[in-house]
């Protein structure tokens, strides 16, 4: 098989998996669970924490707090260079059937920055507490799932995304 057959092959059942869970947006609840849990992604969940840290969390907490914010500093560009590298169009503006459930961030769907910090966030704070590593996962699993189900990503953008924020945690974790 050709090069270009088994892209198109992959494009489909990319398509065909995206059109699929999209259909979940079609629930009122799991809508409004997905979005809600997509808003907080956006970053006011992250930056709330690395303000919350240093005073909850003590010494241990502002080293957290300081290591989340170079981590976000760093997957934010990295995301940056490979959106405007790829310019790879969002599925609610090239897939008949596909709506746009959230407003997103900027123009471009590869990769998603929602999936790139809520692991690589989930892996540092995974490291400093423990204890809430399934609580963490928990939402990260939700946050992957709500950028494909409100149409906002193709299911590889997701993918790499979360690679992407696995790598670079385990990076800044072995500077430790």
């Amino acid at each position: 098989m050709r090069l270009e057959e088994r892209r198109r092959l992959w494009l489909e059942r990319e398509r065909s998996c995206l059109v699929w869970l999209h259909g979940a947006a079609a629930q009122p609840a799991v809508l409004l669970l997905l979005m809600t849990v997509s808003r907080l992604s956006d970053g006011l969940l992250w930056y709330g924490l690395m303000l919350i840290l240093p005073w909850w969390g003590g010494a241990n907490g502002t080293a957290c707090a300081i290591r989340m914010l170079g981590l976000g500093a760093l997957n934010l560009l990295i995301y940056q260079v490979v959106k405007r590298h790829f310019a790879r169009p969002r599925p609610y503006k090239t897939c008949p059937g596909i709506r746009a459930c959230a407003r997103s961030l900027d123009e471009y769907s590869f990769p998603s920055g929602h999936a790139m910090h809520a692991v690589a966030y989930s892996v540092l704070l995974g490291v400093y507490y423990p204890e809430f590593t399934p609580l963490l996962w928990g939402f990260t699993a939700l946050v992957a799932l709500s950028r494909v189900v409100l149409g906002l990503h193709y299911p590889s953008d997701v993918v790499i995304g979360a690679a992407i924020g696995l790598l670079t945690a385990e990076s800044a974790l072995s500077l430790l």
